[in-house]
């Protein structure tokens, strides 16, 4: 249930909204815009919206068929722009995150973060704890790599995004991290996802492998429904009959999401092609297809990479993709 408050409505007249929704067993998810408060009831009765257009104060009333309630774009018609400091991730801005696939020593991180600096890049992305399809392969450095991360995004005045595996690391990445990525294998990591509801940093949620674009939502709601309303999608390839990609990259999905729920979308051509000659292309289409901003690879060393060298651009390549995309998003009435 999606409660519309009038512009200039007393607290009193909320807090009796509040009641009668806590009175028929809803838990209540209050969201403050510019304008208008909206509550989201979500329980487990059907109830009809007429009980609440008749009180003081309300403007509308929804009932949300949608099972991902918080997610929907009802809750917050405007879009959500999740914040950190001077930078935005869903206004008119394309947000650019880029680094290496994970941390490997300190001169690799600080010289990666040199060319995402130099591209324009807002974060700095690597990852600390890198769980791989096999054992036997590299890992990450765990809580070391993050200090190193840490270190080398502050030398160049960037943020950090990493990606979290299990909620046992929740706190020791809290202490390194602006922005912690959940990636496509623990999408469906439910005990993982509702701890990071209680977290106190923003999310980057990935798009699993064999997903549908409804359990990415529903996903999402397992971290919204816990408070944390600081969420970020991420489109990042799924896996089909097609063999000429790792991944298929389904940039539909940007606005399927951006039409269904108000939580800003980012596109991962890298993770999503698994091709570095088909990264700047994919990258292209996600801008002009709505994409809030995009998370790219960059190695100083792609050849020698511990991982996803093949995926991963060079310096030249990225700063001449980034030139590209900021035509495209003026095309469309954004920056970059």
């Amino acid at each position: 249930m999606i409660v519309v408050m009038e512009q200039g409505s007393t607290e009193e007249q909320l807090q009796q909204v509040i009641d009668k929704l806590v009175s028929l067993d809803f838990t209540i998810h209050r969201s403050t815009g510019v304008i208008h408060t909206v509550l989201g009831g979500v329980g487990p009765r059907e109830v009809d919206p007429e009980e609440f257009l008749v009180m003081p104060g309300v403007r509308e009333c929804h009932r949300v068929v949608a099972p991902y309630k918080l997610a929907s774009r009802p809750f917050r018609a405007e879009g959500t722009v999740v914040r950190f400091g001077d930078v935005e991730v869903g206004g008119t801005a394309v947000t650019l995150m880029a680094g290496p696939c994970c941390v490997e020593s300190e001169l690799q991180i600080r010289e990666s973060a040199g060319i995402a600096a130099q591209a324009g890049a807002r974060f700095l992305r690597a990852s600390a704890f890198k769980p791989r399809t096999s054992p036997y392969s590299f890992q990450g450095l765990g809580e070391q790599g993050l200090r190193l991360l840490r270190a080398a995004a502050d030398e160049h005045k960037l943020l950090v995004v990493s990606e979290i595996s299990d909620h046992t690391q929740i706190a020791t990445m809290e202490k390194y991290v602006d922005l912690l990525q959940v990636g496509a294998r623990s999408m469906q990591n439910f005990t993982l996802l509702r701890e990071l509801g209680r977290a106190s940093r923003p999310v980057l949620l990935k798009r699993g492998l064999a997903a549908t674009v409804e359990e990415l939502l529903m996903s999402a709601e397992y971290i919204l429904s816990g408070g944390n309303y600081n969420v970020i999608l991420c489109e990042r390839g799924i896996r089909s009959f097609a063999s000429a990609t790792r991944e298929t990259m389904d940039i539909a999905a940007v606005p399927a999401v951006k039409k269904l729920s108000h939580l800003p979308i980012l596109a991962d051509p890298s993770h999503g092609t698994g091709r570095r000659d088909k990264v700047a292309p994919m990258a292209r289409a996600a801008v002009a297809a709505g994409a809030d901003g995009l998370l790219i690879e960059v190695h100083p060393d792609p050849d020698h990479a511990l991982s996803d060298g093949p995926q991963s651009l060079y310096a030249g390549q990225l700063m001449e993709l980034v030139g590209q995309l900021r035509l495209i998003a003026q095309a469309i009435g954004r920056t970059l």
